[in-house]
């Protein structure tokens, strides 16, 4: 999942080299090597989505406003996206097994830690080392599965990481929802403890460890320079203060990010090596990964607003609506995988994003009082297809395109770039729905003959979007007008949303038309 071009030929010298150098993983350890990535990187993306089940009754517990509540989860996604490409780099440095079980370890005792929290800020306190855990984890997960697995068979490999690691994050909105009811919001954070204990136990036990890891020191700046460029930006994103404030902290994550490029360039050891963009393919493939995860951000952002508010689902039938997008990514991604040693990695990568960009824009069909079979299963399941096609290939170009010493930095680069680019959408995104939402909603009151004084008093409210209500006070006749108007303004934003969404997956696969060149399965690996 996971952007520059080279005129020169990877080195293959570098690809013998680097096997010769790790200790083959012997064929009886690589079922637990698998294991263990997918149980690692499970317990992140589950976390993160069941604590949101959880918000509303640490709210009533500690007393907290909502946006007080909510940094449980923005801290969490902060420190998550700032620290993953120093997680992955990390792992190359000291070793994959060894930071993969440190990240692991720090998972398990952070969620402990919020589960024992007796106020809100030292909940957000345990939340943000809980994410740290997580950064250290995620890359690291993926790169054991990069660094065990030789090339035959690792699209395969991957497959069945981002299958599994898919269903069980779909199940666990479902678990999580019946934990908090039943035992209370504490439960869900010690339910991640023996699974994290268990998880580091089995890489300690059958993961074969690092051959050698990468000599050379940490580079220090490079880390913190990155970490404050990647935390600036996504908080600047997500905070609520004032715009000039928020471009302010944009600004400042701009020049961090300028300090990184030059200590990487000037730097004998750095954290991410630039010749890594110098592959064609792997510059490719994390552009690829920033348009086409923006875009599948995006949709699923804003699609439960509309199934929940306007077409008038409960929470458990907007969460069931999602199911076919699971299942179809989760059982077919193991096939999707072994697909690309046997296919041009170059047309299945243009192919995926054209079928997804296919179903964002089947999403702009329904209106409102739309039948989810006929209106918005094609789209989520023709979307489920796509992803299912372009997900697991292209984790695998990404880490065929790198040397496995840098398999830990190639997968932290990755999964940030899929991570800010989510947030950059939900961010983007809504601002543009609600000027959307804004400009149809006073269009159609004009026509409705709405008095413009109640126009301008509903539009101070428009970043409601479909949540915003008619005034008390109103005749019946009138509340009934204005509520169809909010839902068919609503409808009007969300298809605008979605064909921006298919043209940004269309763009990705053109990307990958003109930057995969070459055979399936070969590699395309930056100078030593």
């Amino acid at each position: 999942m996971t952007l520059a071009f080279g005129t020169r030929q990877p080195c293959d010298d570098l690809r013998a080299r680097t096997r010769e150098q790790r200790s083959p993983c012997p064929g009886r350890d690589k079922p637990w090597v698998l294991a263990t990535a997918i149980l690692g990187s499970s317990l992140v993306f589950i976390e993160g989505s069941v604590v949101n089940l959880a918000l509303p009754a640490m709210q009533r517990e500690f007393g907290a406003t909502s946006a007080g509540v909510q940094w449980v989860m923005t801290g969490y996604l902060l420190v998550l996206g700032a620290f993953m490409l120093i997680g992955g780099s990390l792992g190359d440095r000291y070793g994959l097994r060894r930071v993969f079980i440190a990240g692991t370890s720090l998972f398990g005792l952070a969620a402990a830690a919020c589960a024992l929290s007796p106020s809100l800020p030292l909940l957000v306190a345990a939340r943000l080392a809980q994410g740290l855990g997580g950064a250290l984890l995620v890359p690291t997960s993926l790169a054991l599965i990069g660094s065990h697995f030789d090339e035959e068979e690792r699209g395969r490999a991957i497959g069945t990481w981002a299958g599994a690691s898919a269903l069980t994050t779909a199940l666990g909105p479902v678990i999580g929802g019946g934990i908090v009811d039943g035992a209370g919001w504490h439960a869900v954070f010690l339910l991640v403890v023996p699974f994290s204990a268990l998880t580091a136990a089995i890489a300690w036990w059958r993961v074969p460890p690092d051959a050698r890891p990468s000599d050379g020191r940490l580079d220090t700046p490079g880390a913190l320079l990155v970490a404050c460029a990647l935390g600036l930006l996504i908080y600047g994103l997500v905070s609520s203060r004032p715009l000039y404030w928020r471009l302010v902290l944009v600004g400042l994550s701009v020049a961090a990010g300028w300090g990184f490029v030059w200590r990487e360039r000037t730097f004998d050891a750095p954290m991410l090596p630039l010749e890594l963009f110098r592959s064609r393919r792997f510059s490719g493939a994390n552009l690829m990964t920033v348009l086409l995860y923006f875009a599948l951000s995006g949709a699923l952002y804003f699609l439960p607003f509309n199934l929940i508010q306007v077409q008038g689902y409960s929470a458990l039938q907007a969460g069931a609506a999602f199911l076919p997008f699971t299942l179809i990514l989760g059982f077919g991604s193991t096939w999707a995988g072994d697909l690309i040693r046997r296919l041009d990695p170059r047309r299945l990568l243009t192919f995926g994003p054209l079928v997804a960009a296919a179903g964002f824009v089947a999403l702009a069909i329904p209106g409102t009082n739309a039948s989810y079979a006929t209106g918005f299963l094609p789209g989520i399941a023709i979307i489920g297809v796509g992803m299912t096609l372009s997900v697991a290939p292209l984790t695998t170009v990404v880490m065929d395109a790198v040397g496995e010493r840098q398999a830990g930095v190639a997968s932290g680069v990755n999964n940030t770039a899929a991570r800010v680019a989510g947030v950059l959408a939900v961010a983007a995104l809504t601002a543009v729905a609600v000027g959307q939402f804004s400009d149809e909603l006073a269009r159609r009151l004009r026509d409705q003959g709405v008095p413009d004084r109640l126009i301008e008093e509903l539009a101070m409210n428009a970043s409601q979007l479909a949540e915003l209500q008619p005034p008390a006070g109103i005749a019946e006749s009138s509340a009934d007008a204005i509520t169809d108007s909010i839902a068919l303004a609503y409808v009007a934003a969300f298809r605008r949303l979605v064909i921006v969404c298919g043209l940004l997956s269309a763009v990705s696969g053109l990307v990958a038309w003109l930057t995969l060149n070459g055979a399936a399965g070969a590699t395309r690996r930056p100078p030593a």
